[in-house]
């Protein structure tokens, strides 16, 4: 029998939105912006489409913009050789084909809540199962955003990546304080444990 936490939960995970932020090669092993559990949280969003976790899967890019406000400028600045490179902004090859199925937005700021479609998505959803990179940064941006807006959130540690172990424990040490009222946090595995139940 299940406990009133896990019966909220199901509830939560009834009709989800997936997304998959910025699997870029720029932040594959050996890259300039490399995150080192980023072939893992690849597997694991991988698994996650293969079992069909969602009907609705949304992927974003960062891609740097010109004319940006304020640090954005200078921030674009430091990074024009990144922002220049064609491959290194393009999504990884194993997810690269799947633009086609599901719909890719890019944004060029870190929250993928600052687009207007992915907000009117994540409307229509139970909750945002979030995966992706940088676990510190514009992971953490959507997840806070995702928060004050009222949403819960489904944050898959296994599935997201930071630029290195110390930042990806960090920012779970941050959401643990706001979890299970606003997210949960748990593993790709658990997950979709949970989604079974809810068959």
């Amino acid at each position: 029998m299940m406990n009133e936490k896990e019966t909220r939960l199901l509830k939560m995970i009834k009709q989800p939105l997936m997304l998959v932020i910025d699997m870029q090669n720029i932040y594959l092993k050996g890259q300039k912006w490399e995150c080192v559990n980023f072939e893992q949280a690849l597997d694991k969003i991988k698994i996650l489409i293969d079992y069909c976790i969602s009907d609705k899967v949304i992927f974003t890019r960062y891609i740097a913009t010109e004319n940006q406000h304020g640090v954005w400028n200078d921030y674009n600045i430091e990074n024009a050789d990144v922002n220049l490179d064609e491959w290194s902004n393009e999504l990884v090859d194993d997810l690269k084909s799947l633009q086609g199925k599901y719909e890719c937005f890019d944004k060029s700021v870190y929250s993928s809540y600052s687009i207007g479609k992915i907000r009117d998505a994540v409307a229509e959803a139970s909750c945002v199962v979030v995966t992706g990179v940088v676990a510190e940064c514009c992971i953490l941006s959507t997840v806070m955003n995702l928060i004050d807006a009222g949403v819960y959130v489904i944050y898959l540690k296994d599935a997201i990546a930071g630029v290195d172990e110390d930042t990806e424990v960090a920012t779970i040490k941050v959401l643990e304080g706001l979890s299970p009222l606003h997210l949960s946090i748990m593993t790709t595995e658990e997950y979709l444990e949970m989604s079974l139940k809810k068959l």
